[in-house]
């Protein structure tokens, strides 16, 4: 039996069984391979399967022919298909039970390079991020990208978290995997168009599926999808999520797969850190505390990054021979405020320091546009994690 046939054959069985893997690793078993399934004659396909209708049901030559004209045509539109015999198969994904048959890549590397690296780090969590979130999800990815092994960074693409996430992965110089809730041909959310085009485009980055082209977002699809997430990665770090929630679940199933997982704590009163304090609470999870040490935590070596400066010393460094001295303390007092009281609006930080409100907005404009503080779309201000 030729390769050829041997790769259809398992995703024409991934696109029938995606949703019920157990299947067709059960089917492979008994059979000795993909291609054995479609061997068969109407008839001995009867014999095989005819006790289960609904297995038998999606098994003919007419859906392996049809898997295969799909395939011929994304790979002529510059897509690259990956069967789970190939060896450019990520191996991570491979060792889980319930690993899809097939995968879709897009991306201007090739897959084979894309998952040969040393390992895949793993960083989900709530679409609602708060800016403590962001700003550690920042904090901890930079951080990874000083350590002596240079991990790729895998997340889901979605608002909040993911999206930090592979961002502040490309942002650090390390490559991005990006596993979409839907087929190669689409992209969701559809306002991230521009960064999931960003990440196929950057060396050693991917958007992957195992959906067939065609397919849409639907509540199901996210499990799902959140289950390569989890396998493709040797750790996963739980950034903020609810008690229940999509980040919860790729943590449980990274958990349940025998690989780290770890999670950033945060306030007993925040629901957004209610699940990572869980997983802390549970010993599933192992606390992320300072970024100096994740690289030790996550097996990545030791952590080489340059020293950080105080934040003053950074405000006096750069103000110092331009600003007045009242000017200068301005600074000084808006920029401690806003680490002191992260996510805070200039009216909030005004009427906390007692100071105007034009002098408080005009301190934060400078050092947002000199990059030392940060601004959401909501107004709320953080310490740029990059500069501390």
């Amino acid at each position: 039996m030729d390769s050829e046939f041997e790769r259809i054959s398992a995703f024409t069985l991934n696109r029938a069984f995606g949703y019920e893997p157990g299947i067709p690793h059960s089917i492979i078993d008994s059979l000795g391979s993909a291609g054995a399934v479609f061997a068969m004659s109407d008839s001995e396909l009867d014999d095989a399967f005819g006790r289960f209708p609904k297995i038998r049901s999606r098994i003919s030559r007419r859906e392996w022919d049809d898997c295969r004209k799909e395939n011929r045509s994304l790979e002529e539109n510059g897509y690259q298909l990956l069967a789970a015999g190939d060896e450019s198969f990520p191996a991570a994904l491979r060792e889980c039970p319930d690993s899809p048959l097939a995968l879709y890549v897009r991306s201007g590397t090739p897959a084979a390079e894309v998952f040969s690296g040393p390992c895949c780090i793993s960083v989900v969590g709530t679409r609602d991020i708060s800016p403590y979130g962001r700003e550690w999800c920042e904090r901890i990815v930079n951080a990874v990208s000083f350590c002596a092994t240079k991990p790729a960074i895998c997340s889901g693409l979605a608002i909040g978290v993911d999206i930090t996430a592979h961002l502040a992965a490309l942002d650090s110089g390390l490559p991005t995997i990006a596993v979409l809730p839907n087929g190669i041909d689409d992209v969701y959310p559809p306002r991230h168009f521009r960064f999931a085009d960003r990440i196929a485009n950057s060396p050693g980055s991917a958007l992957i599926t195992d959906f067939p082209p065609g397919t849409g977002p639907q509540k199901n699809t996210f499990l799902r999808r959140n289950r390569i997430i989890a396998g493709l990665s040797s750790s996963t770090i739980l950034i903020e999520s609810k008690i229940k929630g999509g980040g919860m679940m790729t943590a449980r199933l990274a958990f349940g797969y025998g690989r780290n997982v770890f999670a950033l704590p945060g306030r007993i009163d925040d629901e957004r850190s209610q699940g990572c304090n869980e997983l802390l609470r549970r010993k599933i999870a192992e606390p992320l505390t300072d970024p100096g040490t994740v690289g030790e935590a996550l097996g990545l070596g030791l952590f080489g990054g340059p020293d950080k400066e105080d934040l003053q010393t950074v405000i006096l460094r750069r103000y110092g021979s331009s600003a007045g001295p009242e000017m200068l303390a301005r600074l000084k007092t808006v920029a401690l405020a806003i680490r002191r009281d992260r996510g805070s609006s200039v009216e909030h930080l005004a009427g906390v320091l007692g100071l105007r409100y034009a002098d408080v907005s005009s301190a934060a404009a400078l050092l947002e546009s000199d990059g030392i503080v940060i601004t959401d779309l909501l107004g709320r201000c953080s310490i740029n994690p990059k500069i501390m």
